[in-house]
C-alpha cells in the first residue's frame, strides 16, 4: 500500500486541477480541457505508476468512451475528471488492463463522480449568496473569500480525497474481484470494455456525420485500417487530402449557388422598384 501513496497523491492533486471550477494559471482550457481529458489523464497517471505505456493505452480506451460525452447547461450524465483520475488510476493500480480501466472509470464517472458532482452545485449555492452579501456590504476580502477560497478548498476536498481513498482502499477489491471472480465476470467486464469505446465513437458519429453521404468516408477509413494494413499516420494524411479536397468541392457549389440565385433574380427585377 505504501507504494500506491505518491500515485494516489497525483491522481487526486490532478483529477482537482482538471476541474473546471478550478482556479489555477492554466485556465478553463488548459485545466478541464486539457488536464481534464482521459488521454492526457492516461499520461500523467502512467508517468505517477512508472507504466507510460500501459497509462496512454488506459487512457485511449477511456477517452473514446468518453469523446462525445456533452453538458447542457450545469446538468451532465457523467462527470469526465473523475472518471479520468480515479477510473484509470485504480485500474493502474490494480491490473493495469485497458478494458477495466474503461469499465471502472464509468462507474466512477457515473455513479461517485455525479455525487461529488452535485453535491458541490448544491453546496456553491450558499457560498454565492454569502459573496452577494458581502459584495453589498462592500467587502473585498468577504468577496475572495466566499467567491474564491472556500469553494477552491471545497473543490479540492470533494476531488482530491475521494480518488486517493479509492485508489489507495479500492487497489485490493478490485485485484480481489479479478483474481477470484467466475469467469463469466471478467469475460463481461473485458466485453463492455471493448463495447463502450465503439458506443462513445459511434455518439461522436451521430454529432458529426450531418450527411449520409459522409459515412462513405468513415468506411473508406474502416477498410485502409484493416483491409490495407494502413497505419495510423498513413491513414490521417489521407483523411486530411481527402477532407480537404471534399472542402473545396462543397464549398466552391455553395459558393456558386448564391451567385447562380442572384442571377436568376435579376432576370425578373424591376428597375423601376427601386
Amino acid at each position: 500500500m505504501s507504494g500506491l501513496i505518491f500515485p494516489a497523491f497525483i491522481c487526486g492533486l490532478f483529477c482537482y486541477l482538471g476541474a473546471i471550477e478550478c482556479a489555477n494559471p492554466l485556465g478553463t482550457t488548459g485545466s478541464f480541457y486539457c488536464l481534464g481529458r482521459p488521454l492526457v489523464a492516461g499520461l500523467i497517471v502512467g508517468l505517477a505508476f512508472g507504466d507510460v505505456t500501459q497509462g496512454i493505452l488506459c487512457g485511449v480506451a477511456v477517452q473514446a468512451v468518453f469523446i462525445a460525452n456533452l453538458s447542457t447547461g450545469g446538468a451532465t450524465n457523467s462527470e469526465i475528471t473523475y472518471a479520468s483520475y480515479g477510473g484509470i488510476g485504480l485500474a493502474m493500480a490494480a491490473t493495469k488492463d485497458p478494458a477495466l480501466a474503461v469499465t471502472l472509470a464509468v462507474l466512477v464517472g457515473n455513479t461517485f463522480g455525479l455525487v461529488f458532482y452535485n453535491l458541490r452545485m448544491a453546496g456553491y449555492s450558499v457560498f454565492n449568496n454569502k459573496a452577494l452579501e458581502a459584495a453589498q456590504a462592500g467587502s473585498t476580502k468577504g468577496v475572495t473569500l466566499w467567491h474564491l477560497v472556500i469553494p477552491q478548498i471545497c473543490t479540492f476536498l470533494l476531488r482530491f480525497v475521494p480518488v486517493f481513498v479509492a485508489i489507495i482502499a479500492g487497489e485490493g477489491v478490485v485485484n480481489d474481484i479479478a483474481n477470484n471472480a467466475p469467469e463469466i465476470v471478467t469475460h463481461t467486464i473485458s466485453v463492455l470494455g471493448g463495447i463502450l469505446p465503439a458506443l462513445g465513437i459511434g455518439m461522436l458519429m451521430n454529432i458529426v456525420v450531418k450527411e449520409k453521404i459522409q459515412l462513405v468516408f468513415f468506411f473508406l477509413g474502416f477498410a485502409l485500417f484493416a483491409f490495407a494494413g494502413l497505419g495510423t499516420i498513413p491513414v490521417v494524411f489521407i483523411a486530411a487530402t481527402v477532407a480537404y479536397i471534399y472542402f473545396l468541392a462543397t464549398g466552391k457549389a455553395a459558393a456558386a449557388a448564391p451567385a447562380a440565385t442572384s442571377s436568376e433574380n435579376a432576370i425578373y427585377e424591376d428597375p423601376d422598384l427601386f
